[in-house]
């Protein structure tokens, strides 16, 4: 299964490995294959990409699941600037193998949004939390708020966040995407008892962060 938030990237690749492929009998043979090659190549990684696997969430209430695929390289105390109470951070890193189609970590209302142009540092840059382009999220289901946020790579040049202010959000149900690799940074309130470790791998929809 192809997500749908990738089909314009999708149509531009394949536009253009047409493109390749037919200027490709221009040159020698041996030319020939390594364009062709590199074609298939692009083809197959981009198909690979764009994949949207079935998740199911755990049937198990006051959860915080991962809103991303991918490898947690932070867990740490966080104070918002807007906030005294201490929170704890978690951040997941998103390679350009993992699946990139983000889901909701937990039931409630969105009650923020806001896009934040920025910088394009390398995502696993501890300065990208606050200095790269990025979509900041909170949802609220009146018993905790968490807040998230997609934030852009070094590669991940497009946010994909189809969710609107005042929405119901569900627990595990697709949202967007960032596009060729990046993080997911999520700030969990200090009810939240943490459940995963640096290093640990997570699936969107399917991996508790947090019970509460």
């Amino acid at each position: 299964m192809l997500t749908s938030y990738g089909y314009s990237t999708m149509i531009k690749v394949f536009l253009l490995c047409m493109i390749l492929s037919a200027a490709a009998m221009m040159f020698p043979a041996g030319a020939q294959i390594a364009i062709l090659l590199t074609v298939g190549i692009t083809l197959l990684f981009t198909l690979y990409f764009f994949r949207d696997p079935k998740r199911t969430a755990p049937d198990e209430k006051r959860v915080i699941l991962a809103p991303a695929d991918g490898k947690i390289i932070l867990v740490q105390p966080h104070t918002e600037s807007t906030s005294t109470n201490q929170h704890t951070l978690v951040s997941i890193f998103m390679s350009p193998f993992n699946v990139h189609v983000n889901r909701i970590p937990i039931t409630g209302k969105v009650t923020h949004l806001l896009y934040c142009p920025g910088k394009f540092l390398m995502a696993f840059d501890k300065q990208s939390m606050e200095s790269n382009e990025r979509m900041e999220i909170g949802i609220d289901n009146g018993e905790i708020e968490v807040l998230f946020n997609q934030v852009s790579g070094f590669l991940a040049r497009r946010i994909v966040c189809t969710l609107q202010c005042g929405e119901m959000a569900r627990i595990g149900k697709r949202f967007g995407m960032i596009k060729f690799g990046s993080r997911v940074d999520i700030i969990l309130p200090a009810a939240a008892k943490i459940a995963v470790q640096p290093g640990q791998k997570t699936r969107a929809g399917e991996t508790i962060l947090a019970r509460y």
